[in-house]
């Protein structure tokens, strides 16, 4: 058995020798599981991801973003529901006011006939039969004219009773619209109103995002009426962050790369506010190896045709807010000034796109 001190002093050697070439930076120390998600890159060079809750602005900010948009969105898609339903109302009053007229002209025929002729008794119709089989045959007649005309009746009170139901219900669609619309006003004011805080000045708009990106992204699966469906963090995240994300997260995601955005993209993350957490949220990286400085150049002009995209494409994909360089875009106002940032190129938005979607 060797003895114990040389090993010792061997080990203190080895030990001295790595933490020095720690401090010049011959090696680096590896990461934990963790960071080593969050600072991979396409290129295999370390990129400074946002980490933790960097992400500009406050959890209050955020929430108050979500909120609103989320409101908005929902607001609107009651509305477009509502305007759908009208279409379809608008069109059965026209055809039941169409029925309508057909039944009156009926009606009217009879009146005019039983105007004309006068009416004359059953009795005195039946006793002028000259023989038995003309007796039965003037009662089976009459029989038919009495049921054809309360036909024509009943249908006549029925279709008038559809009409006005329908009409009604015309008048509960428009109330419906105006209270959707009031709705969204007010989702709008929390948003601009947040941001009004966060920026400390009156919530101002932008010069936008100058994108020039025409791509059309599939639509992501709503429900029957038009209403996204809930979604919890349940797929497993493709990018390097790991952890999970909601389909339609990844849908969006996969939408942007097939639209050609196929740089490097950061989405879930396990701690913070907002929408990391939860899978409802991901960064896109504007240089090639992850995420860096102030984005310049080419790859500026990247991130600007990506957040453009995400505009364009908002309502197929869900979008509640999209973040870049100071700027954000929300469904209800547009672009706006977005300066809650900490100076910093991630908490400003100024190397990634950043992405929420309902």
């Amino acid at each position: 058995m060797p003895p114990v001190a040389p090993v010792r002093r061997t080990a203190a050697r080895m030990a001295a020798l790595l933490v020095a070439m720690l401090a010049l930076g011959v090696v680096t120390a590896p990461a934990s599981p963790a960071s080593a998600a969050w600072s991979a890159s396409p290129t295999g060079l370390r990129a400074a991801a946002p980490g933790g809750d960097d992400e500009g602005g406050t959890p209050e900010l955020r929430a108050q973003l979500d909120a609103a948009s989320k409101g908005w969105l929902e607001a609107k898609a009651a509305l477009s529901r509502s305007v759908a339903r009208q279409k379809q109302l608008t069109e059965r009053l026209d055809a039941v006011g169409a029925e309508l007229a057909v039944r009156d002209a009926k009606v009217g025929e009879i009146a005019e006939v039983a105007y004309r002729t006068g009416r004359m008794g059953t009795a005195a119709a039946l006793l002028g039969s000259s023989s038995p089989e003309g007796f039965m045959d003037r009662a089976a007649a009459l029989e038919q004219v009495a049921a054809h005309e309360d036909r024509t009746l009943r249908d006549l009170i029925t279709t008038r009773d559809e009409a006005t139901r329908t009409r009604a219900a015309l008048d509960g669609e428009i109330r419906e619209q105006r209270k959707q619309v009031t709705v969204m006003a007010k989702r709008k004011q929390q948003a601009e109103r947040a941001l009004e805080v966060a920026n400390d000045r009156p919530s101002a708009g932008s010069g936008g995002v100058r994108g020039t990106s025409t791509a059309n992204a599939t639509p992501a699966k709503r429900n029957s009426d038009g209403s996204w469906p809930a979604e919890s963090c349940s797929v497993n995240d493709p990018t390097p962050a790991d952890g999970c994300i909601t389909p339609r997260t990844l849908h969006a995601l996969n939408q942007a790369k097939a639209a050609g955005f196929t740089r490097y993209v950061s989405c879930h993350r396990p701690s913070g506010s907002g929408e990391h957490p939860k899978g409802r949220a991901c960064d896109f990286a504007a240089q090639k190896d992850g995420f860096g400085g102030v984005a310049s150049g080419g790859d500026r002009t990247y991130g600007n045709n990506l957040a453009a995209y995400f505009v364009r494409n908002a309502d197929p994909l869900a979008v509640l807010y999209v973040i870049w360089f100071k700027q954000i875009w929300l469904p209800s106002s547009g672009w706006k000034s977005y300066s809650g940032g900490n100076g910093d190129p991630s908490s400003d938005h100024t190397n990634h796109v950043h992405l929420s979607v309902y």
